[in-house]
């Protein structure tokens, strides 16, 4: 407490320097998650027994805002409780940069921030935060903003290295080599619509072993394009989404898209349902083409759609026969307490076939997640939940594992988050 007393009176003292108004925000999380993994992700293979962890996520976040220039500073430490020993010297993560970007007002309407930053648009189909993961999802990147009172265009541009370096050398971190989008935002009426184009290059890798002089390093554009629409009435709210995928990827012609749809209708000022339907392009097995078919949702917060138990499009499911989501809402919300349930019905959306090359069922399984929440303090919020997915032999065809065992996640979450200074 008395170091924590010295660092807010030191920034207090920087503070009544300033010639001009100053805002300082200084908060700090810290979230423990357990985990009972029992064909998450995948079909658990037969005899395997379920994973079980305790993640947490510890950061510091700094806030300061002065005339013109806003900065952000975010540090973080992502580990596995148990993953060092309790006399360890040293951590396996160590403590990582979050967000660390600086920005300019140029005036009202024009801005630009540089550094590591979020980039998070829409309902984050896209680009997102990816907050569920303990570790997040940032950028480091430069963008442009032109905001006014109905209007937003944002420029984004990002240029990746290994390292500092004189001459050219492969990239080898798996991310874009280069990156720019433009995203613009407006509202028609009650309608508020986004548009958003991205322009994603990435180096073909070049395998060992690599000759001398390096040869020309290739890379591959993909660009991703379309539209998010949403509104909303006093009983109602609804939303879509159409995105398609155009370009190369790893030399091989892309094309692909994603359309989806969602109404909510709040039967109660506690109680709202909800229908919706989401297509993901593929291509079929039994295709011999080798361009790219199968849309993907690229830097999207994918855990929030298609069930919560990861078995598409969270690091998997690329370049795969697609997917189509039929799925329910239903929720809950009363004083401190939130509740939902969400099934989910899968299908392929193009052919799988079975190892005699017959076509197989398109039905994949249905998922059923139920989550809660429960607000214990200002600084203290208490999460669960629990899913179970029902496979068939044609979601094991493509996961593996064993559908006829029980295949289930359940996880119990607690989020502190403080706030501990602030000035203005």
């Amino acid at each position: 407490m008395n170091l924590l007393k010295k660092i807010s009176l030191s920034l207090l003292v920087m503070g009544s320097f300033g010639v001009t108004a100053q805002e300082i925000d200084v908060n700090f999380q810290i979230r423990p998650r357990y985990e009972f993994r029992n064909g998450f992700k995948a079909p658990i293979p037969y005899g395997e027994n379920p994973g079980q962890f305790i993640s947490n996520r510890t950061r510091l976040n700094l806030n300061f805002k002065q005339d013109k220039f806003v900065t952000k500073l975010t540090m973080q430490n992502v580990r596995i409780w148990g993953d060092v020993g309790t006399t360890t010297k040293s951590d396996v993560n160590g403590i990582q940069l979050f967000e660390a970007w600086a920005q300019y007002n140029f005036d009202e309407k024009w801005s630009m921030r540089l550094g590591r930053q979020v980039i998070s648009y829409d309902n984050q189909r896209i680009f997102g935060e990816l907050d569920w993961a303990q570790q997040g999802q940032s950028h480091d990147a430069a963008l442009v903003t032109y905001k006014n009172k109905n209007n937003q265009l944002d420029l984004g541009f990002a240029y990746n290295a290994n390292s500092e370096t004189d001459l050219a050398t492969n990239y080898v971190v798996p991310l874009y080599k280069t990156m720019q989008y433009a995203w613009y935002h407006t509202e028609i009426g009650k309608i508020n619509m986004s548009l958003l184009f991205l322009n994603t290059g990435y180096e073909n890798k070049l395998t060992a072993p690599i000759p001398t002089p390096t040869p020309e390093l290739v890379v591959d554009y993909m660009q991703t394009f379309g539209t998010y629409l949403n509104t909303k009435n006093k009983n109602w709210d609804a939303n879509m989404w159409f995105y398609g995928q155009t370009g190369k990827n790893n030399s091989s012609s892309v094309s692909a898209y994603d359309a989806a749809f969602n109404f909510n209708y709040y039967m109660t000022e506690k109680f709202k349902a909800g229908l919706g339907y989401e297509l993901l392009s593929g291509k079929s097995q039994a295709s011999s083409s080798k361009s790219v078919k199968s849309f993907y949702p690229l830097f999207g917060t994918n855990h929030g759609f298609n069930g919560l138990m990861d078995y598409f499009y969270v690091g998997n499911h690329k370049n795969s026969v697609g997917l189509q989501d039929v799925f329910l809402k239903l929720g809950y919300t009363n004083k401190k307490w939130q509740f939902a349930l969400m099934p989910h019905m899968f299908s392929a959306a193009n052919t799988v076939i079975d190892v005699n090359g017959k076509k197989m069922d398109d039905y994949l399984g249905t998922e059923i997640d139920f989550t809660m929440g429960y607000a214990v303090h200002k600084f203290v919020n208490l999460s669960g939940g629990y899913s179970q997915m029902f496979g068939t032999d044609t979601m094991q065809r493509l996961k593996g594992g064993d559908v006829d065992h029980t295949n289930n996640w359940a996880w119990v979450m607690v989020n502190i988050n403080p706030q501990i200074f602030s000035f203005k």
